[in-house]
This record gives structure tokens, sequence and C-alpha cells, in this order.
């Protein structure tokens, strides 16, 4: 647009300022403002075109066939008009121009055999060139021959054209000759000797239109034009510029007719061509133009013109092969405007179906009536939209059990010890971490009397929401069963160890033991539950007053006690499983634990997770205890849950992650 405006300014300038145009410098800046005002509306035309022009795929495909298709065979075509009548026209004057050339051999031949004649009878009578005689050669009626010896000019046979005081300079050959009047003339000279005197012998026959027509015969209109290459050729009343020089019309000649056209493709077909001409006066060589004015249907009659009644035949198949032609072209642009239809027509299908579907209208499907390629897009379509209206229900249902699963764990979360619990003689702290959102770890800490705390460790089996759910039922059956105050429910439950009254007094007076405690569990679980539902449990009681530990195993990993001068205890005294057979007892056991000793008690998740070298293992997380045994419990926890997830590295966490810790102080 810059470009544009500085070509406007400049145009007005030199409006106003006429002298400016003589200014050189002006107009080289004048014209590159003007060329880059022409690149500049190239350039927004380009653009213009393809942002709007080429942004549908049917103007695409179109300018494509444009291009492979319609420009090749008009370049084809171009070429062949082209060369056809490149062809036709050098054909027309290399038929006229031959014919010419022959007339003027013949001419010369006639001339020589004269000539030759002549000599022999000079040979016998000398005084024969005294007396005129009259040769008559039918082929050359109007000729002119004179014969020149010694000076002297004898006409052998008289045209009524005025004898040459002197031979044309031609030596012994045959040309086109124009004089000073701007006639034109075949001419042949011969030259012989006789008598040891040479003979020339000079035939001129007068080129007129009768008979280049007869030369030329039936193709078309002739004409020889000669040039004026003078400075007075502006006075010439009728001539033609070419170049430096122009054509002399008011001498020109012209034979023939130009017949009319027999069909719409018989065209007029004008050309030309430089033929030598010889200067009768000076001798000096030139050249005249040999036009020819003619049509297809004339160069096809001499082309063909040997074979007779077969030519219009000929011509006919020509024509029954054009018009085949014609048909299989207007065919194949029939199947290329269809074929490009139904491209088109299923990719505008495909567009609006997509802006369907990105309005949300995941019931919209794409009517498929073919069986192609694009059909099979189209199904493929319409397979994906019904997938991605699936995957959108499923999703939904999807975030509607995260959302229950999130409500879940924040329950779960509730039924874990919030704050780290310090009782007098022992400092407690737990974590879990979750392999999913929620966990069938367990683990408690039991506030039974003002002297005696319960620590209670356990793993479900299985993972997510039923480990979950049977997590909470193994969380509410120890609360109900180590609450001081009695609850109805205990005394429903078939207890083969303990009465109900026994278990209040033994809570009570601190005595509940903790094998007793698992046995009354066990039966719970194994009256409550599927069969092939279980937990492993870790539960044991400190009593501050002695620092004794009491605890029972049923079929958890056992805890290690690291001793404040780094010795390392397992507590393995117990049973197996509970909720998997019923009437099981479980053993108690106990351990005296001094200032510094530290409990570890923790899940399979701890220590079972694998890399490429190996498990992470119990001695593992013992060293990690004893290097840390100084920490806050919450420190040492996260020192152990961190180093097994990066044992882990990038993997997905197998399983649950549970550790507690309990400290004597």
């Amino acid at each position: 647009m810059v470009s544009m405006a500085v070509s406007m300014t400049m145009w007005l300038v030199q409006r106003l300022l006429p002298a400016l145009r003589h200014s050189s410098s002006w107009q080289v800046g004048y014209s590159t403002m003007d060329l880059l005002t022409a690149g500049s509306f190239l350039l927004i035309f380009y653009r213009w075109l393809t942002r709007n022009l080429m942004w549908r795929l049917r103007n695409r495909l179109v300018v494509t066939y444009v291009f492979i298709g319609v420009i090749p065979l008009v370049l084809l075509a171009t070429i062949f008009i082209i060369g056809g009548l490149l062809f036709a026209g050098q054909f027309a004057l290399f038929v006229v121009s031959s014919d010419l050339k022959h007339e003027v051999h013949r001419l010369e031949t006639a001339n020589m055999v004269l000539a030759n004649s002549l000599a022999r009878n000079l040979e016998s009578d000398p005084k024969l060139l005294e007396h005129p005689m009259k040769f008559k050669v039918p082929a050359f009626a109007g000729r002119q021959v004179v014969a020149y010896q010694n000076g002297k000019a004898w006409s052998l046979e008289d045209s009524g054209e005025p004898v040459l005081p002197q031979p044309v300079p031609l030596e012994n050959r045959s040309a086109l000759m124009r004089d000073q009047n701007g006639r034109f003339f075949l001419c042949a000279s011969n030259t012989v000797t006789t008598r040891n005197q040479p003979l020339t012998v000079v035939s001129r026959l007068a080129l007129d239109a009768n008979r280049l027509e007869q030369i030329a015969h039936n193709m078309g209109v002739v004409s020889i034009l000669p040039f004026r290459p003078d400075s007075d050729a502006s006075q010439v009343r009728s001539k033609i510029s070419i170049g430096d020089t122009d054509l002399d019309l008011t001498s020109s000649l012209h034979a023939g007719t130009l017949p009319p056209p027999r069909n719409f493709l018989d065209l007029f077909i004008p050309f030309g061509t430089h033929i030598p001409v010889i200067d009768q006066s000076t001798g000096n060589e030139g050249t005249v133009l040999l036009a020819i004015q003619t049509r297809p249907s004339v160069l096809y009659s001499q082309l063909f013109q040997s074979l007779g009644e077969t030519t219009d035949a000929i011509s006919i198949i020509l024509v029954i092969i054009c018009i085949i032609f014609a048909i299989i072209e207007l065919i194949a642009l029939i199947i290329g405007v269809r074929l490009t239809r139904t491209m088109t027509a299923s990719v505008a299908r495909l567009y609006e179906a997509t802006q369907r579907v990105n309005r949300g209208d995941f019931a919209h499907r794409i009517a498929v009536t073919r069986n192609d390629q694009l059909a099979a897009l189209e199904v493929s379509f319409n397979s994906m939209t019904e997938n991605l209206r699936k995957l959108i229900v499923e999703q939904k249902e999807k975030q509607r059990i995260e959302s229950e699963l999130a409500i879940a764990q924040e329950v779960q979360a509730l039924l874990f010890p919030r704050d780290l619990l310090a009782t007098e003689g022992l400092e407690i702290h737990g974590v879990c971490k979750p392999a999913r959102t929620v966990s069938g770890d367990y683990y408690d800490f039991l506030p039974m009397t003002s002297n005696t705390v319960g620590l209670a460790v356990g793993d479900i089996s299985g993972k997510g929401i039923s480990a979950a759910l049977m997590m909470a039922t193994v969380h509410a059956f120890v609360r109900a069963y180590t609450l001081v105050e009695p609850v109805p429910a205990i005394a429903s439950a078939a207890v083969a160890t303990a009465t109900h009254t026994q278990t209040l007094q033994a809570i009570r007076d601190g005595s509940l033991t903790a094998g007793t405690l698992l046995s009354m569990l066990n039966q719970q679980l194994y009256q409550s539950t599927p069969t092939e539902k279980y937990a492993t449990m870790f539960l044991g009681f400190y009593h501050q007053e002695t620092r004794h530990f009491h605890y029972s195993n049923a079929g958890h990993l056992p805890p290690i006690l690291v001793r404040a001068d780094g010795k390392v205890q397992q507590l393995s005294e117990g049973g197996t499983v509970v909720g998997l057979f019923g009437n099981m007892t479980y053993p108690d056991a106990q351990i005296q634990m001094h200032p510094g000793d530290i409990l570890v008690a923790y899940s399979d998740g701890i220590t079972e997770p694998e890399n490429e070298f190996g498990e992470f293992g119990v001695e593992r997380l013992t060293e990690l205890v004893q290097l840390n045994r100084e920490e806050p419990l919450a420190r040492i926890a996260d020192i152990i849950i961190g180093n097994v997830l990066d044992w882990i590295g990038g993997k997905e966490q197998p399983d649950d992650c549970t550790v507690v810790l309990a400290r004597s102080v």
C-alpha cells in the first residue's frame, strides 16, 4: 500500500511538472516504484488467493486439475496449432519456391540446348547469326532469346521486349531477375565457344500474374514483393515497413485466388520467405519477399493429390479420430468432475461433522452411501464419535467414582490417629501412604487405661475399596473390644476364650492380653466376612510403669525392636492370620523396653518393593532406623517412606506403605 501511495504521488508530481519526464533519474525511480506497486498487488492477490479461494478443497482440486490437465492440454494444442501453421506455411512456400526454381531450371536447360545447337550450326555456317531465326519452343511461349558475340546482339526469338545491348550479368546460370522498371523475369545465360570465339545465349521470360499462377497453380494467392532499401522509400505511395527497409507495393506481383473455407477449421494461413533476385542493370544479388496466402484444405489437396479418390476417405478418418478423442476427453472431464465432487462432498461432510462434534453434538452421524476409502473414513469418524460419546459417559462415571473415592479417602483418614501420641515413657507415630486412593493397611493407637496404651498394625488382603472397607471393619472391631465403657455389640459376639464381663474386667484392670483380643477379632471376622478375606495383625500393649510390651503377631511381618545399643530383635511370636480359620488361639509374648529403644512395625509395602538390585528388605529398613535413631519419629518415618519411593524409582507404587514407630523415653 505504501508503494502504491508513493507511485500515485510521483504520478501526480509528473503531471504537474512535465519537465521531470526528461529526467533519467526521475524516470528510473518512477519505473522502480511502478514495479514495486505491481509486485505488491501480486503479493496481495496471492495472499487473497491462498486464504480465500484456495481454502476449499474443491477449489484446490479444480486448480490442480487445471494445472495438470487443462494447461498441458492447452499448451499441447497451442504447440500443435503453431507447429501446424508453421508447417503449413513452410510447406506452401516450399511448393511454390520449388515450382519457381523448377521453372527457372527448365529455362536454363532449354537455353543450354539452344546455345549448344547454335554453336554447332555456326561451325558450319558462320553467317547464320546475320539471318534472324525463330526458335519456337511451346513450353516457353513468349520468351526472348538473344545471342551475343563480338559485341553484337542478335534476337533469335522475339517476345516484343527491347533487346538488351549487352548480355545480363549471369555466368552460365539461371535466376530470377528484376529490371529497372520493377518487372520480374526468369532469366538463363549460357556461354559456349564456337570458332574460338565466345557465344553467349540469354533467354528471358517475363514473370507476370498469369505465368506465376501457372507455376504455383491452385496454391492460393502468391505474391512477390520487392524491397526498397533506398532513403526515398518514404515517398512511395504504397509501402510496408519491415525493420529498416520497406516493401514496394507498387511493383509487387500477385497471382492466384484464395478459395473459400470448407469448414470453420479451414483457416487463413499467411506465410512468407526471402528468395534471391538479380538486378538486371548492376548484376547485384538482392532478395524479395515471396508471400503466400492459403488454406489447410488447399495444402491437404496438394499433399494427398496422389491418393486420388481416397483423399476424402482419409480426411473422414481423421475427423472421426478427432471426434473420438474429443469424446474421450469429454468422458474424462465428466469422470474427473464426478470424482472431484465425491471427494469434496465427503470432505465437506467430515468438516461439518467435526464442527458439530466440536459443539458437543456427539449423536451426529454421517450418512455413508458409498464403498470406498473416503466412505471408510466416514465410517471411522462415526465409530470415533460413538467411542467419544461412550468415553465421555465413562469419564463422567469415573469422575463420580473418583469423587466418592475422595470422600472415602477423607473418611479413612479420620480412622487413622491424627496426632503423634505421646504418653508418659513412650512416643508413638504412624504413617500410611496408600498405593491407590484408599488403603488396605491399618494401624491404630489404643489408649486403654491411664497406664496402658495399645498399638495395632494390620494389612488387609487385596487392595482398593474392598480392602478399605474391611480395614474399617477391623478398626471398628478393635476399637469396640478395647473401649472401657460397655458396648452392646460386644455382648452379642460369640467369643470362645472369654465372656463379655470378663473382657470388660480385663480391660479395666489391664490384664487383657493381645492374644485374647486377636482370638476375639479372628472369630468375629471369620463369622462376618467372606472366606477369601483375611488380615494380618500385630497387636501389643505397653505398660508405662514396668515398660513391658506384651504383644501377639497374627501372620504379620515381624516388627523389629532397635535397641539403644544398636542390637535388633524381631517380634514374631503369635499365630496365623485372622479371619481365615475359626476358633484360633494366639500366644502372647513379652519384651522389656529401655529408654532409646525404637519399635518399628511395618507392612509389606515397605520391605517388598523391588528394582534391579532386588527387594528393599528388612536390613535396609533397620539401617535407616539405626542411622536416624536420634531424629524425631515423624522425621524417621519420612526418611523410611522417601527411601522406599526412591527404591521404586519412577514405577507405580506396588502396595500400601505403612510404618509405625514407638520409642521408649
